[in-house]
């Protein structure tokens, strides 16, 4: 084990940038181990305030100049760090300037829908290097045919950027999907073909020769806001996506909530007042997202009494809401009502949760009249008020959630293999998507 102990003293600033740090941590462990704890010190200060000396790593880690020249050695070594040449002198020896290699790998992102599969591919700063999208052959959406897509479409990305395969080193999935992350297992899919207690981690594990890790995609939209969208510095919120389907991603003390049997989030199976009782069933839709989902709400559209000329130039629940906005009184019928049922969702989770914010996105959330239509109907509300906003990143917001958790584990798992290589014994975190009886690729 390892454990820190900080003296009381003062911070000191980078000069290099604005992170304060606590001086001189006293490490107590095995050399493996604090040499690497050392190297996750010094490789997070590069990536967080850029390029920087040596002199500027001591002091702001606090570490010895002797511990600080090791372990940049051996990050250099290691290919993730590299030096861009001299920097200015304050009197003696101009000093290396150095900085975090983030080109030495990639993560990807890969979200699956309905009817495409959407890529992201990103360095190890979180940079976009690429992205693209295809669409899903409904006579070949098997798991095993759609593995095999995503393969194609990953190493054909790879191939545009001059990467090599060995180079992507983690990929996240997100599926429209209750997901054991644990496994990598997708437990039902119904909008495609068999995809019923699908293996999908271990799969795509064999598929890329990489770590996979397999999540919601509501679940990976609230981590994409938080990361980098309308959620940053929130702690406490719940991402509502509305689009085919309904669900909720559930952000607690700074993480996903996902409850015991991964269901949480799932409001659209949420009971509607008025509405016939009916018990949750995994293969079929909720009453809340048959109502508040796009092909609910067209559906209504059509079923009412509009001109035919009108009906005609809605394709989309966007149309309609814009209608709603332009005064059609139908389109208003259908607007105050889907309001007055989402209004009451988030009024129920403000109640059970009591979160800061309430994010919506998707093709029918993210609307702004949808957004003013259910802020006016919270308006009085005494207590339980979180603030009720728009989500910032649209139809990205899965493939960057996707890359922005796979960074953190990706690096630390480049840091176990220099610790491995020095006599540790910390092994590969993605052995365990492998079955037992095949320990490695």
């Amino acid at each position: 084990m390892i454990g820190w102990l900080s003296q009381c003293r003062s911070p000191a600033r980078m000069t290099c940038g604005d992170l304060f740090v606590t001086q001189k941590p006293i490490l107590i462990g095995r050399p493996p181990l604090i040499r690497q704890t050392n190297a996750e010190i010094l490789l997070r200060l590069l990536r967080e305030v850029g390029p920087c000396s040596k002199a500027d790593l001591m002091r702001a880690s606090g570490l010895s100049a002797p511990s600080v020249t090791n372990v940049v050695a051996t990050l250099i070594s290691a290919g993730l760090v590299e030096t861009l040449g001299e920097g200015d002198s304050t009197g003696g020896r101009p000093p290396d300037i150095l900085r975090f290699n983030a080109e030495h790998g990639c993560v990807a992102g890969v979200e699956i829908t309905r009817d495409a599969l959407r890529f992201l591919l990103a360095d190890l700063n979180g940079r976009q290097l690429a992205h693209s999208e295809t669409f899903i052959d409904q006579s070949k959406s098997a798991p095993r045919e759609v593995c095999q897509q995503i393969g194609k479409g990953l190493r054909q990305l790879l191939r545009d950027r001059k990467l090599a395969k060995t180079q992507l080193l983690r990929l996240t999935v997100g599926v429209p999907a209750i997901v054991n992350v644990d496994e990598g297992t997708v437990l039902a899919l119904s909008a495609l073909r068999d995809w019923n207690n699908v293996p999908l981690g271990p799969m795509l594990t064999r598929e890329l020769k990489c770590q996979v890790v397999v999540d919601n995609d509501t679940n990976l939209a609230a981590e994409g806001e938080f990361h980098s969208g309308a959620a940053r510095g929130q702690k406490d919120f719940v991402f509502v996506t509305i689009g085919e389907g309904v669900g909720a991603g559930v952000f607690l003390n700074g993480s996903i909530y996902r409850g015991s049997q991964w269901s949480a989030g799932e409001i659209g199976y949420l009971r509607v007042p008025t509405i016939s009782r009916e018990h949750p069933a995994i293969h079929q839709y909720g009453k809340v997202e048959r109502a508040l989902s796009a092909p609910g709400i067209l559906k209504t559209w059509r079923a009412g009494g509009q001109a035919s000329k009108v009906r005609s130039r809605v394709n989309r629940v966007a149309d309609v809401w814009d209608l709603a906005g332009a005064g059609n009184a139908e389109a208003k019928r259908i607007l105050n009502q889907r309001a007055t049922i989402l209004a009451d969702v988030i009024l129920d989770l403000a109640l059970i949760l009591n979160p800061n914010l309430i994010l919506l996105g998707g093709e029918v959330g993210s609307h702004p009249v949808l957004l003013h239509a259910v802020k006016t109907l919270l308006e009085g509300n005494e207590f339980a008020v979180a603030r009720v906003a728009l989500g910032s990143l649209g139809v990205a917001a899965v493939l960057w959630g996707a890359v922005s958790v796979a960074l953190e584990p990706t690096i630390l798992g480049l840091l176990r293999t220099i610790h491995q290589a020095s006599g540790g014994s910390v092994g590969p975190d993605w052995a365990r998507f492998l079955p037992a009886d095949k320990p490695g690729i």
